[in-house]
C-alpha cells in the first residue's frame, strides 16, 4: 500500500474554553487514517505528543470493541491539562480509519510506520508547536522508534510499556503458562514464520494468533528487535514501565535501557499495562481494569511524561 502525501484538517470545534480539538486525516490508498489533535488554547507554542496505540484493534482512545478503558484518551486529556498538545489516531482499518478495500493479507508493520511518519510530517509543519515528541504504547512503541529514526522533526521519544524483544519472543513469553501441548504446537509455528514461510495449516482455535490473513503482518513485525532499533535514535528517550504489567515486564525496560544507556527510565510502582493502578500481577483480577473507562490513570504516570516533555528544548 502506497501512502499518498495528502493531509486534511477537518472539523474544527471547541472542546472547552481552554482547548481546541481538531479531527485530522491523512489519506492512504483506498481510504483515510483519522486522528484527534487536542491543543490547549492558553498555551503559547506548546510541545505536541504523537500518541501511537498498541497492538490489535486498538483505537485512538485505547479501546477495543469489548474493552473500554479510555487509557489513551485519558493520557491526551491529562497532557492537555498540563499545557501539552497531543495527536492520537485510529490505525488503518480501526475505528474511523476505515479502508473499504483493505486486504489484511497485504498489511505490513511498515505500513503503520509509514503512517506515523506522515503524522510526524504534519505536526512538524504546524507552527503552533515548539517541539514534537513521539510516544508509542506496547507495539506502538516499536512503531514509534522506527518512525523517529533519523527524523529531524522528532525532538524526543517515549516508550510506554514497550517490549524489548521481537514479537515472536514476546508471544512465547506470554504463552509460558499455557499447557505444554499448546506450546509444543505454537512454538514450531513461530519458528516457521520467523524463517520466512507461512503456515500450511492452522487449527481454528489458534486463528487469533495465526489466522492466514494475519501471518504476513506477523512475519513483518518479527523482523524488528527493539533492542537493536532503539540504538539508532539520536534524541532524548524516556522509558515508562509499570511494575504490575503482565504483558510487558520491568525487565523489558531494563533491556531497552542497556541498549540506549542515555535513556531515562521511570518504573511506576503498581501500574499495569494500560497505565492504571493495580497492586497485583493476577491476570484474571486485572481484567476488570481493561474494561473500566472511569478508572483514572496511575497518579505517577503523567508527571513523569510531563517532566520529560517540558525539559526537551
Amino acid at each position: 500500500m502506497r501512502i499518498l502525501l495528502c493531509f486534511f484538517l477537518l472539523v474544527l470545534f471547541p472542546l472547552s474554553s481552554q482547548a481546541t480539538e481538531e479531527t485530522v486525516n491523512i489519506e492512504v490508498k483506498g481510504g483515510k487514517v483519522q486522528g484527534t489533535l487536542l491543543v490547549p488554547d492558553n498555551a503559547i507554542k506548546p510541545p505536541v505528543v504523537l500518541i501511537i496505540a498498541g497492538s490489535g484493534p486498538t483505537d485512538r482512545d485505547g479501546n477495543q470493541q469489548n474493552l473500554q478503558n479510555n487509557s489513551l484518551k485519558q493520557l491526551a486529556d491529562s497532557l492537555y491539562n498540563r499545557g501539552i498538545a497531543s495527536l492520537r489516531f485510529d490505525k488503518r482499518g480501526i475505528g474511523a480509519s476505515q479502508i473499504p478495500d483493505l486486504n489484511q493479507r497485504e498489511l505490513r508493520f511498515e505500513h503503520f510506520v509509514a503512517d506515523v511518519r506522515y503524522w510526524i510530517g504534519l505536526l512538524g509543519k504546524d507552527k503552533r508547536f515548539s517541539r514534537l515528541i513521539v510516544a508509542g504504547h506496547s507495539e506502538g512503541a516499536l512503531i514509534g522508534i522506527e518512525a523517529a529514526i533519523d527524523n529531524p522533526q522528532v525532538h524526543g521519544y517515549v516508550s510506554l510499556a514497550g517490549p524489548s524483544r521481537p514479537a515472536d519472543e514476546m508471544i512465547r513469553e506470554q504463552l509460558a503458562e499455557q499447557p505444554q501441548m499448546i506450546r509444543d504446537m505454537v512454538f514450531p509455528m513461530l519458528d516457521t514464520l520467523r524463517g520466512g514461510d507461512t503456515l500450511r495449516f492452522v487449527p481454528e482455535y489458534l486463528y487469533a494468533l495465526f489466522h492466514p490473513s494475519l501471518q504476513p503482518y506477523l512475519m513483518s513485525w518479527m523482523k524488528y528487535d527493539p533492542r537493536q532499533e532503539i540504538k539508532k535514535l539520536k534524541v532524548p528517550v524516556l522509558i515508562v514501565q509499570g511494575t504490575t504489567d503482565v504483558q510487558v515486564l520491568p525487565e523489558d525496560a531494563e533491556n531497552l535501557k542497556r541498549a540506549y544507556p542515555a535513556a531515562t527510565v521511570k518504573l511506576v510502582e503498581n501500574m499495569n499495562h494500560i497505565f492504571k493502578e493495580f497492586d497485583s500481577k493476577d491476570k484474571r483480577a486485572q481484567i476488570a481494569t481493561y474494561n473500566n473507562p472511569n478508572l483514572p490513570l496511575h497518579k505517577d504516570f503523567i508527571p513523569a511524561i510531563e517532566s520529560f516533555v517540558k525539559k526537551i528544548q
